[in-house]
Formats: C-alpha cells, sequence, structure tokens
C-alpha cells in the first residue's frame, strides 16, 4: 500500500472513532437549545457496529432575546449540529477508504482522500489529520499509521522528544559583565519581554510556553497529546529543559518544575522530586532522560549533583566559541578553560555532553571559524558528544544588532555559510552527533544572518558535490536512513572505536552496516579520571556507560516489531561488550550507568541495581 500525503488545514471539531457503514444519527441538545453531543452508529455486515462520538469545541450559542429571535437561535444551533454530524461522517468515509486500500494492497493520494470527502460532506476545509488518527481502528493502527504518521523524523531516533520551557529570568552572569551576550535576543529585558534569555517567543517551544503559561506539567501533557495525535509513539519521552540558564534560578523553583516533568508522565501528584521520580519510575509513559541547557559555569559540582537527582542524563552547555578573545568581546562571562574543566566534570559523572556553537561571531572570519571547529573536534580538552550549530543571526534589541547598523559587523554571504557548514559537518568524528543546525527563530525576526531555512540540506548536497563523506551519527542513524534514503542494512557488525577525551579513556562501541553506513545502536563507556568526585564512581575502580541507544522507530516499552530495531537484542549485545572491556582492560570492579528514570527496570533485567542516582553491578 502507498499512500501520498500532505498537511492540511480543516475544521477544528474533536472526533473519537472506536472502530468503523448505514447511519443512525443521535443528537443530544441541552436545554439552552446548544447541541452537545452527536453520536451516529455505523452498522456494516462485515465492519460490525462503529460508534463515532462528535462534540464541538465549542458550544453553540445559548440563545439571547438581545441578539436573536428563538427560531434563528434554533437554526444555528441545527447548522452546527448538521456541520458536525457531516465532519464525523467525513471522517468515517476516509478511515473506512484507508482500510479498504490497505487490505487490497493498493495506493492511493491521501490529499486528493481528504479533499473529496471535503466535498462530498459539505466542510469548510479538510479533516485534521489528528482526527483521521485518532479515528484509526485499534487493530488497523499498527498498520496504517507508518503510512500517516506526520513528521515521521520526530521519533525515528527511537524517542519522542518533548521540549518544555522554564519562566523567563535574567541571565545570570548580568551581574559580573553587566549584560548579556551581543548576540542574544529574549529575555525580561529585551523587545520579547515575555519569552526566555536567548529565545524570541516565537519559536514552536516558546509558543507552546507561553500558550501554557510556562506550567511544566501542561507544557508536557499537551506536547505529547499534540505527538500522539499526529500518529507517534510516545511510550518513550526524552525530556529537554530550555529557556536561559535554568541551572542558575533559584532551587525551589528548579524542584516544582522537574518534579511536574515527572509528574506529568505518571499522573501522580508528588510533594518531591524524590516522590515524583519514584512514581515516573514505574509509569507507563517511561522517561528515558532528561536534557538541561546551562553554561560552563553553571555545570560545577553542585550543579552536576544536582542534575544527577532530578534524572538528568545529558547535558547542553553554551559554548559559542572555543577562542577567548571571542567570549570577551561578545561578553560570555566565562573562559575557555572553564569550558574544558565543565566537560571533565560533566563526563566524569556520566553525562553525555552536547555542545552549542555559533560560528560567524564578530572578530572571528571563515578561516578562524574553520581553525576553531578543527581543536574543537580533534583537542582532547573539548571532544564534545553532541554538537548544535547555530550561524550567528542579527536580531532587533542585541547589541550585534547596533554593530551590524553601523557597519561594523557583516555576516557571511549565504554561499559562504553553506561551504562552512559542509566543511564543519565533514569535520565531525563518528561518536559525535549533529543534533540540530540553525536557530529556530522565525526569518522575519532576522535582519541579517542565515536566509535558508534548510540550510543542513544544502551543506549535504555541498559535501556531496566535493565527494566527502559525513559521518556524524544522526546521518548514519537507522531510522534516518529508511526515511531518507529507503534503504536498510544487511550485513551488521560491532565496531569499536578508542579515544581520549577530557582526561578520560573513551570506548564507543556501535553496531553498523559498514557497506551501506548504517548505524543501528550505539554505546559509550568511559573509564574515569582521577577527577571524579562522587562516592558511587570513586570508591573502586569503576567504567561508567555514558549512553546506550537503540535507533530506529520507537517500539513500544513492552512491545515487539519484527520490522524495526529496538528490543532485538542488540542493547544487551553491547552491554555484555562494555562490561567486558571494563572488567577485562579498564580493571575496573564495578560497571555503572547513567540511566534515564524509565529505564532502570531494563538494567535490572542484566543484574543491576539502584546505586544513588545511578544503575550499578559488581564486576567480580
Amino acid at each position: 500500500m502507498e499512500i501520498e500525503s500532505a498537511v492540511s488545514p480543516a475544521v477544528d471539531v474533536d472526533v473519537d472513532v472506536d472502530v468503523d457503514v448505514d447511519v443512525d444519527v443521535d443528537v443530544d441538545v441541552d436545554v439552552d437549545g446548544a447541541v452537545t453531543n452527536t453520536n451516529i452508529n455505523v452498522d456494516d455486515d462485515d465492519a460490525g457496529v462503529v460508534k463515532i462520538h462528535g462534540a464541538p469545541k465549542k458550544k453553540s450559542s445559548k440563545l439571547n432575546p438581545s441578539n436573536s429571535s428563538s427560531s434563528g437561535g434554533n437554526a444555528n444551533n441545527l447548522t452546527n449540529m448538521l456541520s458536525n454530524t457531516n465532519y464525523a461522517l467525513a471522517i468515517s468515509n476516509i478511515v473506512q477508504t484507508l482500510i479498504s486500500a490497505y487490505d487490497s494492497n493498493t495506493s492511493l493520494n491521501f490529499t486528493s482522500l481528504k479533499a473529496k470527502s471535503a466535498r462530498k460532506y459539505k466542510l469548510p476545509g479538510m479533516p485534521r489529520i489528528t482526527d483521521i488518527i485518532s479515528s484509526i481502528p485499534h487493530d488497523y493502527r499498527p498498520k496504517l499509521l507508518p503510512f500517516l504518521r506526520q513528521k515521521p523524523v520526530r521519533t525515528a531516533s527511537g524517542v519522542c522528544v518533548v521540549a518544555v520551557m522554564s519562566k523567563p529570568h535574567r541571565c545570570p552572569h548580568i551581574a559580573m559583565t553587566g549584560g548579556v551576550c551581543v548576540y542574544c535576543p529574549g529575555g525580561p529585558d529585551s523587545d520579547f519581554e515575555y519569552s526566555t534569555q536567548a529565545y524570541t517567543g516565537y519559536e514552536p517551544t516558546s509558543m507552546r510556553a507561553i500558550r501554557a503559561r510556562y506550567d511544566p506539567y501542561s507544557q508536557t501533557r499537551g506536547r505529547i497529546a499534540q505527538l500522539r495525535g499526529l500518529g507517534h509513539s510516545v511510550d518513550k519521552v526524552e525530556f529537554i529543559v530550555m529557556g536561559g540558564t535554568f541551572m542558575s534560578l533559584d532551587k525551589s523553583y528548579k524542584d516544582y518544575f522537574i518534579r511536574n516533568l515527572h509528574d506529568a508522565l505518571s499522573g501522580h501528584k508528588s510533594s518531591s522530586v524524590e516522590e515524583a521520580v519514584r512514581y515516573s519510575e514505574q509509569s507507563t509513559i517511561k522517561c528515558i532522560g532528561i536534557t538541561i541547557e546551562t553554561r560552563p559555569d553553571y555545570c560545577l559540582r553542585p550543579h552536576l549533583m544536582e542534575m544527577l537527582g532530578y534524572g538528568c542524563t545529558r547535558i547542553e552547555i553554551g559554548v559559542q566559541s572555543i577562542y577567548e578573545s571571542v567570549a570577551r568581546e561578545t561578553n560570555r562571562g566565562h573562559t575557555v578553560s572553564a569550558v574544558s574543566s565543565s566537560f571533565h566534570l560533566a563526563k566524569d559523572c556520566g553525562f553525555k555532553v552536547v555542545t552549542h556553537m555559533m560560528p560567524d561571531l564578530p572578530n572571528t572570519g571563515l578561516e578562524r571559524d574553520i581553525t576553531g571547529f578543527v581543536e574543537f573536534f580533534e583537542n582532547p580538552a573539548f571532544r564534545p558528544d553532541g554538537l548544535k550549530l547555530y550561524p550567528t543571526l542579527v536580531i532587533r534589541g542585541t547589541g550585534l544588532y547596533e554593530l551590524w547598523k553601523t557597519g561594523r559587523y557583516q555576516n557571511y554571504t549565504p554561499e559562504q555559510l553553506v561551504e562552512l557548514t559542509a566543511t564543519v559537518m565533514a569535520m565531525v568524528p563518528p561518536w559525535t552527533r549533529v543534533y540540530r543546525i540553525q536557530r529556530d527563530i522565525p526569518m522575519p525576526l532576522v535582519s541579517s544572518g542565515v536566509e535558508h531555512g534548510n540550510l543542513r540540506e544544502l551543506a549535504l548536497a555541498r559535501m556531496r558535490e566535493l565527494d566527502l563523506p559525513c559521518k556524524d551519527i544522526r546521518t548514519r542513524e537507522v531510522g534516518m536512513k529508511q526515511i531518507q534514503e529507503a534503504v536498510s542494512p544487511d550485513d551488521v557488525e560491532l565496531i569499536r572505536r578508542d579515544y581520549v577525551a577530557n582526561g578520560g579513556w573513551e570506548t564507543f562501541l556501535s553496531y553498523e552496516d559498514p557497506e551501506k553506513d548504517i548505524l543501528i545502536g550505539l554505546l559509550r563507556l568511559r573509564k574515569a579520571s582521577s577527577v571524579a568526585f562522587l562516592p558511587e564512581i570513586t570508591e573502586m575502580p569503576s567504567s561508567i556507560v555514558r549512553e546506550l541507544h537503540v535507533y530506529g522507530m520507537a517500539v513500544a516499552v513492552s512491545g515487539r516489531d519484527p520490522t524495526r530495531f529496538q528490543h532485538q537484542g542488540f542493547g544487551m549485545l553491547l552491554m555484555e561488550e562494555a562490561e567486558r572491556i571494563a572488567r577485562e582492560e579498564h580493571g575496573s570492579k564495578k560497571i555503572l550507568v547513567i540511566s534515564g528514570v524509565g529505564t532502570r527496570h531494563y538494567y535490572r533485567k542484566m543484574g543491576y541495581e539502584l546505586d544513588g542516582p545511578y544503575m550499578s553491578k559488581r564486576l567480580d
């Protein structure tokens, strides 16, 4: 079965189909004459009885003698009732057609099908994809969702990413430097005063946060419902806490925020972070990790210990530049040595380290930018696990805007930026993942900077022209390869890469198809350095698994799918090899895992026990 699909706008009505055609319509009307519910019983000899429950989000206008007559109000109610009935019938028609097409293995154009149904039932717009997906019978969902799922890359890496934002707050280094970074938009003192620091309030995540009044519980529940409505599996959730320097906020707010993230998954109302974590561990929707954005000067020992208690497994550190002069001139408020120190401490605690880098900052230039990235990837003092590449943008209200306006700063041309991005991508080692290229800031707010919304695609195309391979993890993930290139692995083998980073011995294990350059799963193992300070790690010679990830479309925690790669044993094989290396080569007596709260049961099956914030196992 093939379905050509496109996202289309539609009427804003909730429709829930329990299964799926003669039609019997029952309409419930309240005392004011407003339609409160529409029940449609669809009887078909083959499909059985199907019930479609449709109810408008907004009730019809009540009768009001001051602005309408009784007959006029009833006419409006009747129109709304018929509109909702027709909408439900259109949804039913679409679902039935999809099922028939699947059963007969025929192809169809999904957009044309929606348009045809909208015309047939005289709808003002095409039905929403969320309503169609929610109306598919449960036994057909696994069969049809792969064809209907919107933006499949959102869960192609095997997890459902939920980005949330903390409340607006001032940048912590203002007291020391007298102001924010010269390129930084947003924050309470900016032109975008209701936004968080470094954001404009018009990014998708910002707008969801503002609608939820920055309430973490509402942000989480709303986003999960949205992704589920688009056909994604939400069994495994990874949080990204955005919105300035979260760790600079007062402890009571941080505890409240993290507690509500866990409670939003479990449904329990907790009184402490510890209680929230315990219930989250048993939740049906598993929290497989939390990522927190921070700065090098807010990634010290107390901050790291606090983040471990929250269930955080990955840290995103704003670095922007490794040049001391650039950091000083852009008013960063920290040194480059603080960057390498934060990397060292974080990795010895087991965290994955992702960095934000900004090419095209003032007083750099192309050659200096390229040299800086060579240093960043090859110098053991840095060597991040992940990268977010954010070319500099000029935005109104920033110090950089004034420099640009007076001619003292000029961005790279679009061609130069594509060339630079391609060059950086070609440098990325196979153990580093490029999570993102360019900010989510809407182009109308950008005075100068990136002119293309698809910079990653343009850079990859340029690399193909130059015959440069791209070895970053995201490009090689099996889920991405299946979606973007329609290729699957054949001959899978275990590959090992060793390197030194931040004073420790790193081993990167992966299952790959080398011929097709497809990555299925990976594991990061570290022999901790002498800087390690947590007793769980220092009490005896120890090694720590900083990441275990099997890629491909997400599979439910208790489910199996032979067509996908999760839950096929790759994770356990990687853990067995990591244990062997730790015992025989590192000489470790214990191996620890920095585990997401919701994945602790997985490690218990392999003999691991809760050890402080970690899962650990003796190697005697």
